[in-house]
């Protein structure tokens, strides 16, 4: 069993031409924290998947400094527009190829968040907060998830 770990980058500032730029603002970046070291407490991630948008980079940049990462990388099928079906199948493909790590974090944006619970857990499409967490047990043999949990920011 895993845990897959999907999480909504911090508060950004609003909506400008260039969407994929968009910083979090400080009550984003004092979520991210907030979260950082929740997971610490709670999960211990091991491994990550992160789009490459700069408000969901800054919300890993918090996590990553605080939790002890072996595996860490930059996709570009976990942005807005981003395909669940294509991320979840990667995702699966990198647990299966990384049986030694158990906690997987998918740090990502709204709406996709959602549509990768949805994934894993059909019948589950959470609305996120800023910097929420959903935890989901997942069975790789199976390929199935069950959804554990929403954790979101006191901020």
């Amino acid at each position: 069993m895993k845990t897959i770990l999907i999480m909504r980058h911090g508060e950004a500032v609003p909506m400008q031409v260039n969407d994929e730029a968009r910083p979090l603002t400080e009550r984003g970046i004092k979520q991210a924290k907030e979260m950082a070291w929740w997971l610490k407490g709670h999960f211990k991630p091991q491994a990550a998947l992160v789009s490459p948008y700069t408000r969901a980079q800054q919300t890993a940049q918090q996590v990553l400094a605080i939790n002890d990462f072996s595996y860490v990388e930059i996709c570009k099928d976990v942005i807005p527009a981003g395909n669940a079906a294509f991320a979840i199948d990667y995702l699966e493909t990198l647990i299966s190829l990384n049986e030694h790590l158990d906690v997987w974090l998918v740090v990502a944006h709204m709406p996709i968040v959602s549509y990768l619970v949805e994934q894993l857990c059909p019948g589950n499409s959470p609305i996120f907060n800023t910097a929420a967490i959903a935890v989901i047990e997942y069975d790789e043999v199976t390929q199935q998830g069950v959804f554990k949990s929403m954790n979101s920011p006191s901020l």
